[in-house]
């Protein structure tokens, strides 16, 4: 009789977070991964475009590493794609829709051409090394999004992906419930679900319900309406291009992503546009007003997207004016609120009509709420649970809605990134830790042990910065000419004569304590920028980054 595998459950990402969703599932010595997410940075993270999950764990067990198994395309869950399959250059499983929207990202980092991408149908069972995987069909705000069973002689895991229960989906792809009692029938060790919205009471509202919402916006738009969502967001697409037709617009796409996908999707079938509805964002500006949609991204107000360069009055190519109807079709991600806010206002300074989440029916999210969570548990009926897919207290309040439908709270388990979860027919425990830093992306550039960096880049935005440079004989320590003084973001430098000259003894001073001894220029710039951080302070009570920047010359 062959024993029961052994089955660890280890999140690199998503758990005790809105975001960088990564699951790693093993079974004795082979692993899958399933997604591959980025997190938006907060405010405290300038210069930082997203982050990743630290995949360490995975590159020093790449032997062992089956495949990565998509969910969904939106960008918590694929958009570290491309920086995972440059160090881990294993198959890719995922629904047609994402795998278009995957190998748009991958053609852009030039990676796709050598990545091992595989098209799943929902419902077939795939042998992926030692595992049995099927994909069934979950709603979600994008079409082709999937859940994912692995068949063990335990019994199954499920892990939910993204999902709602949405009995009218713009797609007509309703949450499998067949496979869904299948699962249970035959036994579901463990569950992992999303708790997004594990905090929200009832149901969550289908997406059909606001086709007419959005509908009615754009019908009473005086001039050009804008609308702004996910590049990924396609059902939403689908609205605006239906609209457009039924009102005479005609729909142009600002920003290349959202072209892309677009495109894309048309390609494959997953959006329909009537002939001529589409026009470039040339010949829009042909057209009047009142016969142009723009579709544009921007709505977490990301500084570089399309929708804040206008909100800022600084897109090259639209400019906002008094009767443009703008039209957020998302809401605000944890974290960026104080940014989506700063963007609204930007556009109602301009003259612009702003509708939003916070005052029109113009969004509905793509979460189940505490009702359809119930409704889930019920009908899977998991020996064990494990909430994912939330911040912390999105985790304890599903493992506590979990626990009044009937799971033992012993086999509730309420864990964050890095804990590793033993699970055998008896007992689901948490027997380790891996550590896990923080990666940041920025532009192309990947980055890690951060803090002493994202410190520096937090004084300066809020202190300033001020550049001390100056040349010396290397032999008589000799200043050669005045240091000068260049501040960025630092006001009180308009007193930069008493300050220059205030500078100039300190230098000498500091100088002169390293006459005689054995010259080391590192030690110079030290003493130079501890001397004058001291004297700013005392000057102005700031405490400006200081950068020391000294030549010596022979």
């Amino acid at each position: 009789m062959k024993k029961n595998p052994n089955i660890r459950i280890i999140p690199l990402g998503g758990l005790g977070e809105i975001g960088r969703n990564m699951m790693v599932i093993e079974i004795n010595d082979d692993i899958i991964v399933i997604d591959a997410g980025v997190l938006f940075p907060s405010n405290d993270m300038p210069g930082v475009d997203f982050i990743i999950s630290d995949i360490s764990y995975l590159i020093e067990n790449h032997e062992r590493v089956q495949a990565i198994l998509l969910t969904h395309g939106h960008e918590d869950h694929i958009g570290a794609l491309p920086y995972v399959l440059s160090e881990l250059n294993v198959p890719v499983y995922a629904s047609k829709l994402t795998h278009g929207l995957i190998s748009v990202k991958l053609r852009e980092h030039g990676l796709l051409q050598h990545s091992q991408l595989h098209i799943i149908e929902p419902n077939k069972l795939l042998k992926i090394g030692s595992f049995d995987v099927e994909f069934f069909r979950v709603c979600h705000s994008i079409p082709d999004s999937m859940g994912i069973a692995i068949h063990t002689r335990q019994g199954a895991i499920v892990h939910t992906g993204d999902f709602k229960i949405d009995h009218t989906p713009i797609d007509n792809h309703k949450t499998d419930f067949a496979t869904l009692s299948r699962l249970a029938d035959d036994g579901v060790l463990v569950l992992l679900a999303d708790s997004t919205y594990a905090e929200v009471d009832g149901y969550t509202p289908s997406e059909s319900t606001i086709q007419a919402p959005i509908d009615l916006k754009i019908s009473q738009g005086e001039g050009r309406v804008i609308v702004a969502t996910f590049a990924s967001l396609i059902s939403r697409m689908q609205i605006v291009l239906d609209s457009a037709f039924r009102h005479n617009r005609k729909v142009a796409v600002v920003g290349r992503s959202m072209s892309n996908n677009l495109k894309m999707a048309i390609k494959l079938g997953y959006l329909h546009a009537e002939p001529n509805v589409l026009v470039s964002l040339k010949e829009a500006k042909k057209l009047p007003n009142n016969q142009v949609i723009l579709l544009a991204t921007g709505t977490q107000g990301e500084p570089t997207s399309a929708l804040v360069r206008m909100s800022r009055d600084e897109h090259k190519d639209v400019k906002i004016i008094s009767g443009d109807t703008v039209i957020l079709s998302s809401s605000p991600i944890p974290g960026n609120e104080s940014l989506v806010s700063k963007t609204i206002d930007g556009l109602y300074r301009l003259g612009a009509t702003v509708f939003s989440s916070r005052n029109a029916l113009v969004h509905v999210h793509g979460h189940a709420s505490r009702e359809e969570l119930k409704l889930l548990l019920n009908i899977v009926r998991p020996q064990f649970f494990i909430p994912i897919h939330g911040e912390y207290r999105h985790l304890v309040a599903h493992a506590e809605l979990a626990q009044n439908v009937g799971i033992k709270p012993k086999n509730t388990l309420v864990i964050e990134n890095g804990y590793v979860v033993d699970i055998n027919s008896d007992q689901a425990a948490i027997t380790d830790y891996i550590s896990l830093e923080q990666v940041f992306i920025s532009g192309q550039k990947m980055w890690r042990n951060a803090d002493l960096q994202l410190r520096q880049r937090n004084r300066i935005s809020k202190s300033g910065l001020v550049v001390v440079g100056l040349s010396i004989q290397s032999q008589s320590l000799e200043i050669l000419s005045k240091p000068s003084i260049v501040s960025y973001g630092f006001p009180e430098l308009n007193k930069v004569e008493s300050l220059s000259e205030k500078t100039s003894q300190l230098v000498h001073f500091a100088l002169e304590n390293n006459a005689g001894s054995v010259l080391d220029w590192y030690d110079i710039q030290e003493n130079i920028t501890r001397l004058v951080a001291d004297m700013l302070y005392k000057e102005t009570k700031r405490r400006p980054v200081i950068l020391a920047l000294v030549q010596p010359v022979n």
